[in-house]
Parts: C-alpha cells; sequence; structure tokens
C-alpha cells in the first residue's frame, strides 16, 4: 500500500463513478410505540407529519481499480429541509463534477471547488466528503481514526437516549441503560418547566449521582419559558440544554446562555462551520453538536472540533445514522475524544430496523468498539441496500 502523501502527489487510481441510492429504514415497533406517548415524535419539536423511520442516500465512490468508499447522509424534512432526491439532484447536476477525476486525497481541494460553486447544501457536500474518507483508507490500508490524528481508544463510551414520555416511564428506561452499562443519558423535555422537573428528578434517581444528564428540548420553548425552565433543572446537575428555542433564534439563544449557566448546543439551526462559528461569536452555545450531515462530512467535522477546543467548548456527537454513519461517528471519537468533554450518543442501532451493513458494530456495555479494518471498518451490504431503496441508484461517471 501506498501512503497518504504518496497518494497526494497524484499516485495511485482515481474516482471514477459515483453512485448515489436514496434509502428508507423503517423505525423498529418499540420506537413508534414509545414515540407515540409524545405526539408520535418522541420529543418537542414541532412537527405534524409522523415519523415512522429515516430517509437516507448513500453514495459510493468508485474507484477506476474498482475501491469503493461508502457515505451516508440522513435526511428529515422538519431538520433538514430536504428530500434524498434533492441531495441527488445537486450531486448529479454540479456537485459529482468536482470529485470525478480527482483523488480521494484531494479532499481539501474537492470541498473548496464544491463550496466555491454551490452554496450551502452541507449535507450533500459532507455526503461526498465522507465517502472520500472511507476510499482514502480503503487505498491506504489504514481504518479512518488512524488517518485523522490516531486511535485514543478502542471502545468509545455511549450517551443513551430517552424519549420524552411520563416520568416514569423515562425512568424505567434510564434504570434499563443503566445497568447495561451506560453512564451519560440524553432526556428529551419540553412539556413545561414543572413536568421538566418531575421527569429530570426521576432520572436522576434511576440512573444514580454518578451519572452524566443532557437535555433537548427541540425548540420547545421561548426565550423566558427556556430560562425559566433551564435554571429549574440545574440543581440536578445538567452537562448540555439542546436547543431550547426556535432553530434560527441565534439572539434569543445567546439570551438564554447569558441567564444559565448550563452549556447551551444548537442542533436544529446549526448547519455549518459558519453557524457555529456565529453563535459562538454571539455567545449563544457553550458547546458544539456535530453528526456527520453538520456541519457536513469529516473535513468540516475536524474543523469543528478544533474550533470548539480553541475556544473552551465542549463537543456533543450524536445522531440516529445507518451503519456506515456510525462507523463515521466511533472513528471520529476514537481518533478526538479527548477533545470532546462528553460521551457520544449513537442509536441508528436501536432506533433501525436496519443499519444496511453486513457485519453490526459491537456496542455491548454501553460502549461502542471502533470497527476493525481499511476505512470505516464495516462493509455495506449490497442485499439490504436493495431492499430499502426507494428508487433507482444515479450513477454518475466521468464519460
Amino acid at each position: 500500500m501506498r501512503s497518504p502523501d504518496e497518494y497526494r502527489r497524484g499516485a495511485g487510481p482515481l474516482i471514477a463513478r459515483i453512485e448515489l441510492t436514496p434509502v428508507f429504514v423503517p423505525f423498529q415497533e418499540f420506537v413508534v410505540d414509545a414515540m407515540s406517548q409524545a405526539g408520535g415524535l418522541g420529543m418537542a419539536i414541532p412537527a405534524e407529519e409522523p415519523w415512522l423511520g429515516g430517509d437516507f442516500v448513500i453514495c459510493r465512490l468508485v474507484a477506476e481499480d474498482g475501491t469503493t468508499g461508502v457515505g451516508e447522509a440522513f435526511l428529515w424534512l422538519p431538520e433538514t429541509g430536504a428530500i434524498p432526491e434533492q441531495v441527488i439532484a445537486i450531486i448529479e447536476h454540479s456537485l459529482g463534477a468536482y470529485a470525478l477525476g480527482r483523488s480521494p486525497f484531494d479532499f481539501e481541494s474537492i470541498l473548496h471547488h464544491m463550496e466555491v460553486n454551490a452554496t450551502r447544501n452541507e449535507v450533500a457536500k459532507g455526503l461526498i466528503d465522507m465517502a472520500c474518507y472511507d476510499l482514502m483508507g480503503r487505498l491506504s490500508g489504514q481504518p479512518v481514526c488512524e488517518l485523522i490524528g490516531g486511535r485514543q481508544l478502542e471502545e468509545v463510551p455511549l450517551a443513551a437516549l430517552i424519549p420524552l414520555m411520563s416520568p416514569e416511564a423515562m425512568s424505567v428506561v434510564a434504570r434499563w441503560f443503566g445497568a447495561d452499562g451506560w453512564g451519560t443519558f440524553r432526556c428529551k423535555l419540553g412539556a413545561g418547566a414543572e413536568e421538566d422537573v418531575r421527569i429530570m428528578e426521576a432520572v436522576r434517581d434511576a440512573s444514580g449521582a454518578g451519572s452524566r444528564l443532557r437535555v433537548d428540548y427541540n425548540q420547545a420553548y421561548t426565550v423566558p419559558e427556556a430560562i425559566r425552565a433551564i435554571r429549574a433543572i440545574e440543581p440536578l446537575g445538567i452537562d448540555v440544554a439542546e436547543q431550547p428555542v426556535g432553530a434560527f433564534d441565534f439572539t434569543g439563544m445567546a439570551e438564554v446562555q447569558r441567564s444559565v449557566s448550563t452549556p447551551l448546543m444548537a442542533h436544529e439551526g446549526c448547519f455549518s462551520l459558519a453557524d457555529v462559528e456565529t453563535l459562538h461569536a454571539l455567545g449563544a452555545i457553550g458547546v458544539v453538536g456535530i453528526n456527520s450531515d453538520r456541519p457536513g462530512g469529516m473535513t468540516y467535522a475536524l474543523r469543528a472540533v478544533d474550533f470548539a477546543e480553541r475556544n473552551g467548548m465542549g463537543v456533543v456527537l450524536h445522531n440516529q445514522p445507518l451503519g456506515i454513519a456510525s462507523a463515521w461517528q466511533v472513528h471520529l471519537a476514537a481518533a478526538r475524544f479527548g477533545s470532546l468533554g462528553h460521551d457520544i450518543e449513537l442509536f441508528g442501532h436501536v432506533m433501525l430496523s436496519d443499519d444496511l451493513i453486513v457485519e453490526p458494530i459491537d456496542y455491548s456495555g454501553g460502549t461502542a468498539s471502533v470497527p476493525e479494518g481499511a476505512g470505516w471498518g464495516v462493509e455495506l451490504d449490497l442485499d439490504a441496500l436493495d431492499n430499502h431503496a426507494t428508487g433507482a441508484t444515479v450513477v454518475i461517471d466521468s464519460c
């Protein structure tokens, strides 16, 4: 195998083909049942359409020698504002041209050309970037975590997600996860300050004094309501409060952050590195939230981690992805865990009925083991891909 530096000097196969497949994977039945207790979503986000599963785009970058790198993007209209067909279309008609005929090791140049020729579309750009890292790993024979700084640990500690239900039900879920070794819990809140307190008291009692708690309001409150609600639960010891006010109310987030001790994290309104930098400049966040789609791919995720560390902020990696993006998150956490300050949250393997990879990641004991092997260390299950595809695979090549 050649070294990454040799590939950057132009040796090795170039990207010859891009394959894009739209996918829908339904939630497991018990997840739908649990979410039905809070209007069908298990959280306070103001969406009216039922949420029954995940829409995704799977991207395969195929090199001249047949080596393939895989990426995955998660889409949900109430948050992402796009459907798989839109992501595929922007890659087919614009972004793909800047990857074809290039080495994946030219990812910085590929990203630059995508940025200057098409504004926004972070999810689509990140999808290509993500697949570049898998392809780089497979061509050089190295796990991605070794390409981005080196593995710091073999097993990444996880945070458990508890949907918005009654205090009694949420405490039962917390006790179950705690018995399995989980030490961090993210609780969905937003049913009112008094109910939030009852929930968090029940979860704290169930999870124990040594557990770490974070909360997610999913935009449930006005600024005064958010201040009151967060202050009410702060005596219970809260690591992070996520998106207490509207997604794009950056100044409202800043007002809340000035009024509470708990560090805030933006999610629904934070898609780009520029969003992260602006929120920080306003004093609106104390923690940076990252997943494979926000701020978009591995390159921007690494920049966001570095930005957070330079500015004294923690980082939360979280999402409910399929197996490819789960491996992405585990590799990032394994290489940069000392910079995060928080356990990561991966819940796709719990929520979704399939992960679309041949061998599942080991999630035993409240941790995720770093997959072994080159690239992400996991293999896309092509039969499962076909079973869950919602349309034909779009192929873009250099011919």
